[in-house]
């Protein structure tokens, strides 16, 4: 099989796993280095600039909760495709791995097959494929006082640049993109997500909370029992 350019970091503190995973990702052709605690993930992808991390909760020296915010924190990172591959089925747990990050996330035990297909899905998608024709037609929107330029993946507010990670960074631009529609959570969800990542509709509302904390409150409104729009009154 001709190499894959995808690079892929597996962070693990179990050995019998990383070998599970590393064998199953090089036999697809993908380019794999690993870690076994999150202070090494964080060492190893600032090096490695991986396209994909597979990353665990449950490690020493430090978690992967910590280690994602870590993660996201690194400009060169924000738009790294992070999945948690975890035993932690909670769904606490699962909302902290998205409040610091996460793309998707996962529990255990691990099919290997299914983990293949899911990557593959996501890796396909470049942008949100169930995205309205407004939105993937516009490279650039300006609202008021903010700028979206999705093909440099940058935001500035009055001239001032902002780092969004890129779930973030596409839930803001999905709703400039058509301001003051109302999208519900589900619409949300399949736009931003799709259809294939299963993850709770709390997602939404926890990166909605952390878009208003870098854009302001007042560019995204709640519609009570409803969902959420981007605001231009």
């Amino acid at each position: 099989m001709a190499p894959n350019p995808t690079k892929i970091l597996v962070v693990d503190d179990d050995p019998d796993i990383v070998e599970l995973l590393t064998y199953n990702l090089e036999k697809e052709g993908y380019l794999t280095r690993t870690a076994v605690n999150g202070r090494q993930a964080v060492e190893v992808a600032q090096e490695f600039v991986p396209d994909v991390i597979l990353l665990d909760v449950m490690m020493p020296v430090l978690d992967g909760i910590a280690a994602c915010r870590l993660l996201r924190a690194v400009p060169a990172l924000q738009s790294t495709y992070i999945l948690f591959l975890t035993a932690r089925s909670e769904e606490f747990s699962e909302v902290a791995a998205f409040e610091a990050g996460a793309d998707d996330y996962l529990t255990k035990p691990i099919k290997p097959r299914a983990l293949l297909s899911r990557l593959a899905a996501a890796l396909r998608r470049e942008r949100p494929a169930a995205v309205s024709a407004p939105f993937s037609n516009v490279a650039v929107i300006e609202v008021g006082d903010i700028r979206i330029d999705r093909s440099a993946y940058t935001v500035t507010k009055d001239g001032r640049k902002l780092i969004l990670p890129k779930k973030e960074f596409e839930l803001l631009a999905f709703l400039a993109a058509t301001p003051d529609r109302v999208f519900s959570r589900d619409e949300l969800l399949n736009n931003i997500w799709g259809s294939d990542v299963f993850v709770l509709a709390r997602t939404v509302d926890v990166h909605i909370r952390k878009v208003r904390e870098k854009i302001g409150e007042e560019n995204i409104r709640t519609i009570k029992g409803v969902g959420y729009k981007f605001n231009t009154d």
